[in-house]
This record gives structure tokens, sequence and C-alpha cells, in this order.
């Protein structure tokens, strides 16, 4: 948890950026699994997290703009409770730490609501994910679940996306533990994988790495030698000798900051010449994008400019045909990189996704695209100090993607499907590192983590 006057401040400033009416926070509830008490780790609302800092179950929040009043509802613990749970700081204090000093039970939300809305005070909320919400705001504001994205407040959506797209220096800080304890989990990885050890194998002990630092993983672990398939979760599946391993992983501290990071290894000692070129193909990709990284640039320019240089060396191995350039324009490279070049990453490991990729990625003067490997890109806004945000080149090469262009002689005049054949089994590549942008350009975040075939094959001796 952060100060006092950081969750103070924080609402403040929301206070002044939405100017009146009723701002209702929900925060989530823990979830059974199998049945009701044998529930699923619990997760607090991020938005929740970034302006009341407590990461407790069932307990919702409002500020009363108009009447100056913040309020925390949520019921203390019973002795029947403390019987299996131990004693519990009563959230009364907790609220206090946040700087709250009214508390009522959660009994009293509904009642108080239908007072707002008989009193005609707007109600603000963002739009709802979970499905306890949607109950909720049936109950409580008469809002069905088809209604709710309609009905919530875009004035609250910008606010919220105004300031927790600029992380502070306190907020940078526990995000680059998290990308710490992500290198450690990726180090383990590289160090340690060989033939015969299972995906998931693998995958576990990297999340009790993550767990052993104080928190777990930020979303759950893509280890793959299907590297083709963008989020393949580690399987049983055994990894053998000439495969390259994928592996996209990240840790989420205890105050649920985010890591998101990728690497890629061959599964032996060494990657084959193929494998290495191909490598190196997406690694001066990314290193170019990152170069590019600076205030003021538009990461769509950036993803531009990371799928010509994956186009340029496609060309160097023969699968591409003709100007690299025009082949962008035409959209080719979707044919090998179908996803966006990375996203907004901090209390989520896709920072506000839930709140609209238009509203987080975007602009009111620069739509998100709609075209295949366009409307996967979610972050294209230009770039400003504070953002924090991934970088994640790749090629991908899917078969059944292969066979459809392929079946339409689809874009020929760029593409020699003769040589693509060779390749149509190659699965894929991605490198990913995360990075905070400046005033003059960006700091990739954490301590070093190689990522050059010198580096990554001195490892996996």
């Amino acid at each position: 948890m952060f100060s006092t006057d950081t969750y103070k401040q924080r609402r403040r400033i929301l206070k002044q950026k939405v100017g009146s009416g009723l701002i209702l926070f929900l925060g989530n509830d823990e979830s059974g699994m199998n049945y009701r008490d044998n529930v699923y780790p619990f997760r607090q609302d991020s938005t929740f997290l970034y302006y009341f800092g407590l990461d407790t179950a069932s307990i919702h929040a409002v500020i009363d703009i108009d009447n100056d009043q913040e309020i925390i509802f949520g019921d203390e613990l019973t002795i029947d409770d403390i019987v299996w749970t131990g004693y519990q700081e009563p959230l009364v204090e907790k609220a206090a730490k946040v700087g709250v000093n009214q508390v009522k039970p959660l009994s009293a939300l509904a009642g108080y609501l239908r007072d707002i809305q008989s009193r005609k005070q707007e109600v603000h909320f963002l739009p709802p994910y979970r499905a306890e919400h949607n109950l909720k705001l049936q109950e409580w504001l008469q809002v069905s679940p088809a209604e709710a994205p309609q009905r919530a407040s875009v004035k609250l959506i910008k606010a919220v996306v105004s300031m927790r797209s600029y992380k502070s220096s306190e907020e940078i800080a526990e995000i680059e533990k998290a990308v710490n304890t992500s290198i450690d989990m990726h180090l383990d990885f590289m160090r340690t994988t060989r033939p015969g050890m299972t995906e998931k194998a693998i995958a576990g002990k990297l999340q009790s790495i993550a767990i052993a630092q104080g928190g777990d993983i930020s979303y759950p672990i893509i280890l793959t030698v299907n590297g083709e398939t963008l989020h393949t979760h580690a399987r049983d599946r055994v990894i053998k000798d000439g495969e390259m391993a994928l592996c996209d992983a990240g840790a989420e501290t205890a105050m649920r900051y985010c890591g998101d990071l990728t690497r890629t290894i061959p599964a032996g000692k060494q990657f084959n010449s193929i494998q290495k070129e191909m490598y190196e193909i997406v690694l001066n990709a990314q290193v170019s994008a990152i170069e590019a990284c600076k205030p003021g640039v538009l990461f769509k320019d950036v993803h531009a400019l990371a799928s010509t240089k994956l186009l340029e060396g496609l060309k160097s191995v023969g699968i591409i045909k003709g100007d690299p350039q025009e082949a962008l324009a035409n959209d080719v490279h979707t044919l090998f990189f179908q996803c966006g070049l990375g996203h907004m990453m901090g209390l989520d490991v896709h920072d506000m996704e839930n709140l609209g990729e238009q509203y987080v990625g975007y602009s009111d003067d620069l739509i998100k695209g709609t075209a295949f490997g366009w409307k996967s890109l979610r972050l294209g806004r230009a770039l400003e100090p504070g953002f924090v945000l991934t970088v994640e080149p790749g090629l991908y090469f899917i078969p059944t993607l292969i066979d459809r262009w392929k079946a339409e002689n689809k874009l020929s005049q760029f593409i020699d499907y003769g040589k693509l054949e060779q390749f149509r089994n190659f699965t894929g590549i991605r490198v990913e590192d995360n990075l905070v942008i400046t005033e003059d350009g960006n700091r990739v975040l954490g301590k070093e983590l190689v990522k050059d075939v010198v580096g990554i094959e001195a490892l996996r001796g």
C-alpha cells in the first residue's frame, strides 16, 4: 500500500475531473471454483486498488462529489470468520490508512443508492466485467446486464484513463519490482529447460518463483513449443531436442503491479541455423522498435516500423518479394505478425483493458483499426512520459492461415508461397521487454535479461 496522501490525492484529482455526481466503485467478491468455500485466488479490481488501495473481498466504495463524502461499504469479520481466518485488521482501520473515515455495512449500500437516485443525482460507474458486478448494478441501479456497457460513464472512463496512464515514480518502482521477479522467472526458464521436460513442469516452477517473491503470476503462463499459437498455455507436452520453447510470463507484486516478458530459446543447447536466422530477424525488429519509442511518437508508427523490419528480414530469406514498404502498405506482414506490438502495463498486465481500448490506447482523433492484424494493436496513440508499455514483435507461421492465403493466391506479388511452404511448421518466435517512456526517450525496466543469440546459448550450456 502507498501512503495515505497518495490515495487522497488521487481521489481529489478524480473528483475535479468528473466534476459532479456520485462515483460508484465496485470491488470484487471471492468466487467459488467448484463449491462456495473453495475459491479462486482473490484479485481486487484494479481501479478500486488505484483509488482505495484495499485488496479486500466484498467491499465497495463511493465518492459523492456533490456532498464531498467518501464511504467504504463492507462488513467487519464475525467471530465465526475469525475462527477460520485468524484475527484480521478491522475494515475501519484499513480505511483510515487510505484516508477514508466513513465505513458502513454492506447492507446499507442498496438503500444509500436508492436515496441517491431519488434525488436525481447522477451515478457514474465503469464498464462491468464480472457477473456479480452486472447483478449488483441490476439490483442497485436497475441497469440490466445488456445495458451496462452503454450506461457506463464515459466521463469517468476518460478521467480514470487520464490518471492511470501516467505512472508515478512510486508506481514505476513497484512495476520494476514485478519486472525483476519476472526476469528471475525467465532466467530460470532459460537456464534449466531441457529436452524431456514437460511444458507444465517448467511453468509450475516459474510460478513458484513469483509466489516465493511475495506475489504471484500476473497472467497464466504461456509456455509452449508451438510459439505460432499466440496464447497457448503450458500442457503436458514433452519438449524435444531441436524444438524451440517460447515463454511469455510475468510476475505480479503483492500490490498487484505487473511484469510481462517473453523469451524464445532452443530446447537443446543451440539454435539451428534457420532458427538463429529467424530469431535475429525478430530481435532486430524489437531493438529497432524500442529505439523508436519516445515522447510524441505514435506507437502505431512504431508497430509499422517493427513490421517493416520483419518483412525486410523475411525478404532476406526469400519468403517476401518486392519492396517491404509497399508490402507493409498491403498488410503482407499480417500473415506473419497478427498481433499488436505492445500494450500499456501497470495494475493490469493489459492496463485498463476493461475500460475500452479506444479510450486507453487511442484518442479522439486516432481511431483503432478494424482490419486483420491491426485490430489487435491495443496501443496506437502518441507516447508520453510516464507511460509503461511492452514491446513484443514476433514471427508466427500458422499453417491454417498460410493455407488460406495460399488457396486464394493472396498477395502473391509479395509472397513466395513455394519458399514459404518450407517454413509452414517453423512455429513462432517472440521477444518482449517492458519500458517506461522518459522525457527524452525510454528506459527498459528491470535488471539485464539476455536476448541475443550468443547470450541465450551461453545460458543454455
